[in-house]
């Protein structure tokens, strides 16, 4: 008799409002052999909401590793697993990692079954760009790590994506300005998808201005890339784009650039059409 191995699903449960929850998701939910819950008390809430019996095994930061080869030994012979944390995408900030690792390692197929994603949710509509950003999770809890984490963001370009509890927030956001400046464009997304939803916007200065004293819930800090470096940036790649173009054709001018800048060369040709000269002709 051939022993056909098991899928290991990751699905993504809702992040407060449980009619986003997916059709894909619930039937996955629903067929599966067991469902690993990152707290089964939590999800047992979700699971009879839905009217879903499946069985459940606990699976978190505390035992993932003690429980691993069991949980591959379980796949391997053929059980059906669906994979899902308290809420949102399984892994972003939550356990998992180790267990996806180990099955793909193991040839498992891993299937994810997506949805909601705090970080991608709060930045659709957090009015800061969108082109590039950096998820970095959750801060350090003791101040002086924080401080110097947080240090090491200071000149990234992109949009910087941060979770942190509700009783450390308002500390955390004082670390930012202090590192980032407190001018720098924030964004403080609480209980997204809930009935408190709140969205608070400006300089980091204003934002902790027009935070609750005790914030509650859920809560996602977008920050403003520095501008300045990015000014900097494509200052210097304008200048020798522009006395490169003056003298070379387009190609070997971004090819020459490319080399000279340690950039790549797509990057180069796109802002060299938008540099507003004249290049040479071959």
């Amino acid at each position: 008799m051939i022993q056909h191995t098991g899928t290991l699903y990751v699905v993504a449960t809702p992040i407060g409002n449980l009619d986003d929850i997916s059709a894909r998701a619930l039937q996955t939910l629903r067929t599966v052999d067991v469902i690993a819950a990152e707290d089964t008390r939590h999800t047992g809430r979700l699971l009879h909401h839905f009217g879903i019996q499946q069985p459940m095994l606990a699976v978190h930061e505390h035992n993932e590793q003690a429980i691993l080869q069991q949980f591959v030994d379980r796949l391997t012979h053929g059980t059906q697993i669906a994979l899902v944390s308290d809420a949102g995408t399984p892994l972003i900030s939550d356990p998992g990692f180790p267990i996806v690792r180990a099955c793909r390692a193991a040839g498992i197929p891993v299937v994810p079954i997506p949805g909601p994603s705090a970080l991608i949710t709060a930045l659709s509509v957090a009015g800061l760009p969108t082109d590039a950003f950096y998820f970095a999770g959750f801060p350090p809890r003791k101040q002086t790590a924080r401080r110097a984490w947080l240090a090491t963001h200071s000149t990234l370009t992109a949009t910087l994506i941060y979770y942190e509890s509700a009783h450390r927030v308002l500390t955390c956001l004082h670390d930012m300005c202090e590192q980032f400046g407190a001018d720098r464009q924030a964004v403080c997304a609480r209980e997204l998808t809930k009935r408190y939803e709140t969205i608070v916007q400006g300089s980091l200065a204003q934002v902790i201005q027009q935070m609750d004293p005790q914030p509650k819930g859920e809560i996602v800090l977008l920050i403003a890339g520095n501008d300045t470096v990015y000014s900097a940036e494509h200052m210097e790649l304008d200048h020798c784009l522009r006395t490169l173009m003056a003298e070379l054709p387009l190609k070997q001018a971004v090819g020459l650039a490319a080399k000279l800048l340690k950039q790549p060369k797509n990057k180069l040709y796109q802002h060299a059409l938008a540099v507003n000269i004249e290049p040479v002709r071959p």
